[in-house]
């Protein structure tokens, strides 16, 4: 089946005033839907057409190699953004609990910790990309990737991303990198993405 674009789990304007609505609307309805059109045009009679995006992206080594990187870059820009959009919501921001604040306690020291090391990461980032929580196999683990690339092509978890390309943020913040990853803690659906930790711990 072809990838389609998600419907947005919210209204636009319900993660004001940290992410604004019209940043939302172009983010989702635009730069999202290209993403699916895109990857689903260079899948188009390939082996992996109508496969699961997570399969998609654990195997590119089997398209053909002129097609590799559209695959990559767009495919992995769908499940990104349905990921984002799945661990964001209006009644986010607070601290994780359960099995999750435990797992970061362990290994990052602390939540604050954790916190500042993904806004680091985030903010050092050059160009566009994402700063990722992952688990990679054997625990909880934090980076960055450039473009749209995606933790599921390493064979990793992704548990909490945030965008870092301007698309996400430059309506309303500007060249204020900072000040959005500082921002973006107060949407986080804690009891999403706990649930996504706690299906592979």
């Amino acid at each position: 089946m072809a990838f389609e674009l998600p419907d947005l789990p919210y209204p636009y304007d319900a993660l004001e005033p940290h992410i604004d609505e019209q940043t939302m609307r172009v983010h989702h309805d635009k730069h999202h839907q290209a993403y699916v059109d895109n990857a689903n045009a260079a899948l188009a009679g390939t082996p992996l057409e109508g496969k699961p995006v997570e399969h998609v992206l654990t195997n590119l080594g089997v398209l053909p190699e002129d097609k590799q990187a559209a695959v990559r870059n767009n495919a992995g820009g769908h499940a990104n953004h349905t990921l984002f959009w799945e661990i964001m919501g209006p009644n986010g921001g607070g601290e994780p609990s359960g099995g999750l604040a435990s797992a970061i306690d362990d290994t990052f020291e602390s939540f604050d910790a954790l916190k500042k090391l993904m806004i680091d990461t985030g903010v050092k980032r050059f160009g566009s990309g994402w700063s990722w929580l992952v688990h990679d196999g054997t625990g909880l683990d934090v980076y960055s990737t450039a473009n749209q690339d995606s933790p599921v092509s390493n064979s990793h978890v992704p548990i909490l991303g945030i965008d870092v390309w301007e698309h996400s943020y430059y309506l309303k913040y500007q060249n204020r990198r900072p000040d959005y990853l500082a921002a973006w803690w107060n949407v986080v659906d804690w009891s999403a993405v706990g649930a996504r930790y706690d299906q592979v711990r």
